[in-house]
């Protein structure tokens, strides 16, 4: 059954573009079953109504699921220099259930502006096709000082090659409800940035013994929490 994407209140209505997805794309027709996700945990199912230009729902069933994202996960990331990294990043973690994407600009960032909304979109794309009816959070460009201003000490972790902050093994990190980790840009976190976490009281983690790209440690990460989540 295909997933889409729109509003749940007192009725459900199909987002416009996933009308038109459905129609031109799919080419499904009056019928044919169909579930429709708020993003929110909402979820009914039924099936779909044409009516000239128009998607409907007939849904059958509405259920609301648990949060299933525990240990919740909130990635802040440097966007890589080639936006196609970043990109892949952000579906992969989708689909491994990254509650939360932050991302930030920092004194080594090499990319200044992003697209937002198209990010947006296709994180919602890596929901609907890994069956994921809880969205995940995706907000930025935030500079990193901006950023630091609203973590929470011990709950917050910095992946970093820097000498000056003391790293310790991810498999080491308590098992919280909610977490937050940092990764940098490619040249990684400036001295006056790790500084400024330290200040915070910002633990550092290791990554291994080798140097990871932006985007790896972004996915390593997730795999670490999604893992964990399986083990809970």
């Amino acid at each position: 059954m295909n997933l889409f994407f729109g509003e749940i209140d007192t009725e459900v209505r199909i987002a416009p573009e996933e009308q038109q997805h459905i129609l031109k794309v799919l080419r499904l027709g009056s019928g044919d079953p169909i579930a429709v996700t708020d993003g929110k945990g909402q979820i009914a199912s039924g099936l779909l109504r044409v009516e000239g230009k128009k998607a409907l729902i007939e849904h059958t069933t509405l259920r609301k699921e648990p949060f299933p994202f525990v240990p919740a996960l909130h990635l802040a990331i440097a966007p890589t220099k080639n936006i196609d990294r970043t990109e892949f990043f952000l579906e992969k973690a989708t689909e491994m259930g990254v509650d939360k994407v932050t991302f930030i600009q920092c004194d080594h960032s090499e990319r200044k502006q992003i697209n937002i909304e198209k990010l947006q979109r296709q994180a919602i794309a890596a929901c609907k096709q890994s069956r994921r009816v809880y969205f995940p959070e995706v907000e930025g460009l935030i500079s990193f000082k901006s950023f630091i201003e609203t973590i929470i000490p011990g709950r917050t972790f910095v992946a970093h090659c820097n000498n000056q902050l003391e790293r310790h093994e991810l498999s080491g990190l308590p098992l919280l409800e909610k977490i937050t980790i940092l990764i940098g840009p490619e040249g990684d976190f400036s001295a006056g940035e790790i500084a400024l976490l330290q200040e915070k009281g910002v633990g550092g983690i290791s990554l291994g013994f080798q140097r990871l790209r932006t985007e790896t440690a972004g996915l390593y990460v997730a795999a670490w929490n999604y893992q964990r989540m399986s083990l809970d």
